[in-house]
């Protein structure tokens, strides 16, 4: 794979948003906040530096992961592809760093988390929960997706496919 790989350690700064391609790919984003820390040796104090601003990008089953996973202000490191976006708005060029994710995790160095394996066991795609369509993920949007996007969420345990009866492989 070529292009440039980079991982980064930040916050999530918006909530994932989540839809389908046209050709029903699902896809994910949402903007990351990493902002540098070091220590300022006058003062003996840990300052913070600038803040990047990034539009982390998933797709697939990843993309169904993070909406399930990710909540505003998480904690997280993002490996993929950096990419660069520019356009035109009139007379003005626009541009946008974004990371075209590979993978994306709690940042443990500041906090727990539990992994639970997605419906469909060890590497499979999930199978669509609560409708009884047993519709796969990719050509229809779960009802654990839905119930995230409207804000019904759990904290503790998540409210995803293992959690509406669905065997997630978690012992």
């Amino acid at each position: 794979m070529n292009g440039t790989q980079v991982t980064v350690i930040g916050n999530v700064a918006t909530e994932v948003t989540y839809a389908l391609t046209p050709g029903g790919v699902p896809v994910a984003n949402f903007r990351l906040a990493s902002t540098e820390r070091r220590f300022d040796r006058a003062r003996e104090v840990w300052v913070d530096g600038e803040t990047q601003w990034l539009t982390v990008t998933a797709w697939r089953s990843l993309a169904g992961h993070l909406i399930d996973s990710l909540a505003k202000g998480d904690p997280v490191v993002v490996s993929g592809r950096l990419r660069v976006r520019e356009w035109a708005e009139g007379e003005a060029k626009r541009s946008r760093v974004e990371i075209d994710a590979r993978s994306v995790g709690h940042d443990l160095s500041r906090g727990t988390s539990r992994f639970s394996w997605a419906a469909g066991g060890r590497g499979g795609v999930p199978e669509e929960a609560g409708d009884g369509a047993g519709a796969a993920f990719g050509e229809a949007v779960p009802g654990w997706i839905v119930d995230a996007l409207r804000g019904r969420r759990a904290v503790a345990g998540g409210d995803g496919p293992a959690a509406e009866g669905e065997s997630g492989g978690d012992a």
